[in-house]
């Protein structure tokens, strides 16, 4: 209610300066208070049904030709016919005033038609201006709200996968393989820390990172397939087929391990059911898939590692990460990026 008391203020206000110009433009003879009022009420009834048609037009426009999908058409359509509209509207208020209200010179209505208009004209071009100007500050501002939010749930998906990693269990766990190995052989020993080194070497160096190549997180991925293997073996196998050319594309880190821990998390992994994970490259695509044998006793899970991935696509590319659950094998497709 009260931006509408504020815009009827505006309206008016518009009014009277509309009245002012047109005195100043077309000096009409003076007829006493009447009509200086008629002139004054109809400038402002004018710019009433202008704004709002304006509005009205915009409103409907915007179903059609949206600001943000095609923007030159739109100009192309709404500047002609809110132009016509405008000057009509001036055009058949005046002629209204100039049958009841003051009688128009005749040598002196060429001169008004174009003035309506030229009025009509720049009323419209302020009225698309205004409204041109209020979606870019809004596209800024959504613009800016988008880039926290993914700062946010960028923040929040790193995190998510460091807790991942760093969780008690998973120290736990490669601590006791640790302790065991220590005992049955050194060499493999050293080995495993030196792995577990570059582990978390790794998760520290890139936690802020946004992308980095796949060559790099394949270098990772390595060192975090050895714990796996330490611990698994023989029943775990990562089968990496990744050409050469892809190992330059791009993703956001830690993509991989979560998914890879995701398959390690839901699945059996025993003599009887080994696990097979895959990594294949298929053109500027990277496939992750292995067969489903899920656990009778399922992991808790917070089912968000799957989600963080699209989401943190979506920040980057159009491209969608697909995900297929079927019966016996699931299936991971992630969009390997470029450099924009």
């Amino acid at each position: 209610m009260r931006e509408s008391k504020k815009t009827f203020i505006y309206m008016v206000i518009v009014g009277i300066l509309v009245a002012m110009m047109l005195k100043i433009l077309i000096p009409f003879p003076e007829n006493g208070w009447r009509v200086q009022l008629g002139s004054f009420l109809e400038s402002i009834l004018i710019t009433i049904f202008i704004w709002e048609g304006n509005l009205m037009l915009d409103n409907f426009l915007e179903k059609r030709y949206p600001w943000s999908l095609r923007p030159a058409l739109r100009i192309l359509v709404q500047l002609p016919v809110s132009t016509i509209y405008s000057a009509s509207l001036m055009f058949v208020t005046m002629l209204l005033f100039n049958a009841f209200v003051c009688e128009i010179p005749f040598n002196e209505r060429g001169l008004f038609l174009s003035i309506s208009i030229t009025i009509g004209l720049l009323v419209s071009l302020i009225l698309m201006a205004v409204e041109t100007g209020l979606f870019f500050f809004r596209e800024w501002k959504e613009s800016l709200v988008q880039v926290e939010k993914y700062k946010s749930e960028s923040a929040q998906a790193n995190l998510e996968n460091l807790k991942n990693q760093v969780n008690p269990h998973f120290l736990f766990n490669n601590l006791s393989v640790l302790s065991s190995l220590v005992y049955k052989d050194q060499e493999k020993a050293v080995d495993f820390i030196n792995q577990l080194s570059k582990v978390y070497r790794y998760l520290l160096d890139n936690k802020s990172n946004e992308l980095i190549s796949l060559e790099e997180e394949l270098k990772f991925i390595s060192s975090y397939a050895y714990l796996l293997n330490i611990r698994y073996s023989p029943n775990l196998i990562i089968d990496m087929q990744i050409s050469e050319e892809n190992k330059e594309l791009l993703l956001p880190p830690l993509t991989i391990q979560l998914l890879l821990e995701n398959a390690i998390k839901h699945n059996v992994i025993s003599n009887e059911a080994p696990l097979t994970i895959s990594l294949k490259s298929d053109g500027d695509k990277l496939v992750i898939s292995n067969r489903v044998n899920q656990r009778l006793s399922k992991e808790p899970s917070s089912k968000t590692g799957l989600k963080n991935i699209q989401v943190r696509y979506s920040y980057f590319t159009d491209r969608e990460v697909m995900i297929k659950d079927q019966d016996e094998l699931f299936v991971v497709t992630i969009p390997l990026l470029t450099v924009a």
